[in-house]
């Protein structure tokens, strides 16, 4: 594995805590790497397991998905929803040849600008250990 490998993470955050907590980190000026992507959404909730999937078809090295902490959802039990359909995606993940590590759900608030940069260094991190990801139609076929 190549020491200069940058992995391509794309970022679900819920509209109401996750992107306003990253939008914090930025107006705080608090570095944090920049491999991210963030594509902001309604609500964790939302997140469709075949989006995950696509990032990966289309590229991505790791997928990080963020919201609300629990009892906070401002569409009351969204992340609930996530939290239970991340937990059975984990095995859809691995039969399709995606290596566990490469999603990771988090809960950021508004006002955690400091542990947004956190996890997304401590996840760049672990990215980079892993290396490329291997899924068939990702980066490996030119993509």
């Amino acid at each position: 594995m190549a020491t200069d490998f940058q992995p391509r993470i794309v970022g679900f955050l819920c509209n109401w805590c996750s992107y306003a907590g990253a939008d914090m980190t930025g107006t705080s000026r608090i570095i944090y790497p920049p491999n991210i992507r963030i594509l902001r959404v309604p609500c964790s909730g939302r997140v469709d397991p075949l989006f995950i999937v696509k990032a990966f078809r289309e590229g991505a090295d790791g997928v990080l998905v963020s919201g609300c902490h629990p009892g906070d959802c401002h569409y009351a039990e969204g992340n609930y929803h996530t939290r239970r359909r991340l937990a059975v995606m984990q095995s859809l993940l691995e039969f399709v040849g995606i290596e566990p590590g490469r999603v990771k759900l988090t809960w950021v608030s508004a006002s955690e600008g400091k542990q947004f940069a956190q996890i997304v260094r401590e996840f760049t991190d672990t990215v980079k250990k892993l290396g490329p990801s291997k899924y068939p139609e990702g980066r490996e076929s030119g993509n």
